[in-house]
């Protein structure tokens, strides 16, 4: 396949179901099948791939790193690297599949991140994402892309199903003190922890408590995602150092109390 024809698979817009919208709405997150065809994901995840490689600076090995470090590789905003990255990045079939799963009529991103869980990575602890975005309200949600097939033996996320609405433990950084609190806060909540098929994609709102398992394969498991919010959303005073990080991080030059437009924050989809 071209790289055109690849582009305009980007471009297309994908049958989203009401009842996929509804299975967001009221459990905090969805996967969703043959959202990008095998083509697509070899095309981009090969350059992504390269740019993790490029950009990765950890240094340590898995022995002497502690639970954080042992979870992923993270590397952030490689669609300011790469052009070809960037072309993934503001994906409009995405977006646009964002954009109808919380019912708003426009997204931004806030920020891509790939989190490569290495071969022999450990688990990723429980938390819930918005934890460290100082936004005025809860119109976000993360697109998580597996560039493989993800068994869970890959370490695949696992959902707290429904725990969206669940306000005990929004205050606990990712951490081994987040995944023993909020197990046992989490404990009366189902669990969705099922692999990925190639080309299946999950959406997760940004307060929906997930983790992810170990990799007990022999090959990384390669992942990219990215952050969508509701355009119009604003910035508010941080509340502790990592809404203060992501601000400066994320949201350069923008003011408190102002929407959240800086230049590393575009207009992915706006519905016609």
């Amino acid at each position: 396949m071209s790289s055109d024809a690849l582009r305009v698979e980007l471009d297309q817009p994908y049958a989203l179901s009401p009842e996929a919208i509804a299975h967001y709405q009221t459990k905090g997150y969805v996967k969703l099948k043959h959202v990008l065809s095998p083509e697509v994901i070899a095309h981009y995840g090969a350059h992504i791939t390269e740019m993790v490689k490029q950009l990765n600076s950890q240094a340590k090995s898995l022995a002497e790193r502690d639970t954080y470090g042992r979870a992923f590789l993270q590397i952030m905003n490689i669609w300011t690297h790469d052009e070809t990255v960037r072309e993934f990045v503001f994906a409009p079939r995405l977006a646009r599949i964002a954009a109808e799963l919380m019912g708003v009529s426009g997204v931004r991103l806030y920020h891509d991140q790939a989190l490569y869980k290495e071969a022999g990575g450990g688990y990723t602890p429980w938390h819930a994402d918005q934890f460290y975005w100082p936004l005025s309200n809860a119109n976000t949600t993360t697109v998580w892309v597996p560039l493989q097939a993800t068994p869970v033996e890959m370490g695949p996320l696992s959902f707290s199903v429904g725990s969206q609405v669940f306000e005990q433990g929004r205050d606990i950084a990712i951490s081994d003190e987040s995944e023993e609190k909020l197990r046992f806060n989490l404990r009366d909540f189902p669990i969705d922890e099922g692999g990925y098929d190639l080309g299946e994609v999950s959406f997760h709102s940004g307060w929906t408590f997930h983790r992810a398992g170990p990799n007990t394969t022999g090959q990384p498991r390669a992942v990219m995602t990215m952050i969508y919010m509701e355009d119009g959303i604003r910035l508010i005073a941080p509340k502790h150092k990592n809404h203060e990080q992501d601000w400066q991080s994320w949201m350069p030059g923008v003011e408190i109390g102002g929407v959240a437009d800086s230049p590393l924050n575009p207009v992915l989809y706006t519905a016609d």
